[in-house]
């Protein structure tokens, strides 16, 4: 079902890349934009970073800064608009920590049509309407989706906002009066972090293929951020993603808590027609 699918993508690519506070800065070089489709950052001439001392504080305030958690609910408003057409859908979230994460999936005017389930190693994808049926998948799904190295720890991490694709090569970093850009290469991502220069939060994230071949894009921006604890969530969330075509996706948060009771779960129907 494409809605089932498309939610499962909007969850892996929705959530924050969280990177935080570092020294100051270096030299980043000049960004130049690629295409309309989703602005592609080049980097040129990016010197490795000659401190391995700086390295190391930026990476271990990252990880420092990680939420730690039990339980997470949210009520999310997703609107996405594509090449050919454009939804308005209502997602229910909640996730046992390093467990299980329900999916209920609301399409106005008919209800919850569709069930997600995804453990460690298994996406359950449920339809409720239109013909009532269940599919099967190992949790290699996530990246016959994406195309991209997901599993089930990494996904979480993304849900709540823990830094996920960050990687100690640092080639670059620069601080402003008011942001300050950090960029790393990975094996896959050419990875910029744009972050508040005074509380660290998270402004936006770009991720490029390091494959040109590909082109493969994706850019967040981060807003309307809500304290919880000692922590910031962000529950504004706008992403485009593009390689040959581009989808925009727009989650609003509109409820959310961490380490309270699960308040959407489901059990998996036997009768279902498998598909």
């Amino acid at each position: 079902m494409m809605m089932q699918r498309l939610f499962v993508f909007i969850l892996l690519v929705s959530a924050v890349f969280a990177c935080h506070p570092v020294k100051k800065v270096q030299n980043i070089e000049k960004a130049i934009s690629k295409k309309d489709t989703a602005q592609t950052v080049i980097v040129t001439e990016t010197p490795k970073v000659d401190s391995a001392a700086i390295v190391k504080d930026i990476m271990e305030k990252v990880m420092k800064r990680s939420i730690d958690f039990k339980t997470f609910n949210a009520k999310i408003k997703v609107d996405y608009e594509g090449a050919e057409e454009s939804e308005h859908v209502t997602a229910y979230l909640s996730m046992i920590k390093d467990s299980v994460i329900y999916v209920k999936i609301a399409l106005p005017p008919y209800g919850v049509v569709a069930n997600v389930l995804v453990t460690p190693d298994s996406v359950v994808l449920i339809k409720l309407k239109g013909g009532k049926s269940i599919q099967y998948r190992s949790i290699a799904y996530l990246q016959e989706v994406t195309q991209i190295p997901f599993d089930f720890t990494t996904l979480q991490n993304l849900i709540v906002g823990n830094p996920v694709f960050l990687d100690s090569n640092v080639v670059s970093y620069k601080s402003g009066n008011k942001q300050l850009l950090v960029l790393m290469v990975g094996d896959m991502f050419k990875h910029l972090v744009t972050l508040d220069n005074i509380d660290f939060r998270i402004l936006h994230s770009k991720l490029d293929d390091v494959d040109l071949q590909r082109n493969r894009t994706c850019d967040i921006t981060f807003s309307n951020y809500q304290p919880i604890d000692d922590f910031l969530f962000a529950t504004f969330r706008q992403i485009s993603v593009a390689e040959k075509s581009r989808l925009d996706i727009f989650l609003d948060f509109k409820e959310f808590s961490f380490n309270e009771p699960l308040k959407y779960t489901f059990s998996v129907p036997k009768k279902y027609k498998m598909k």
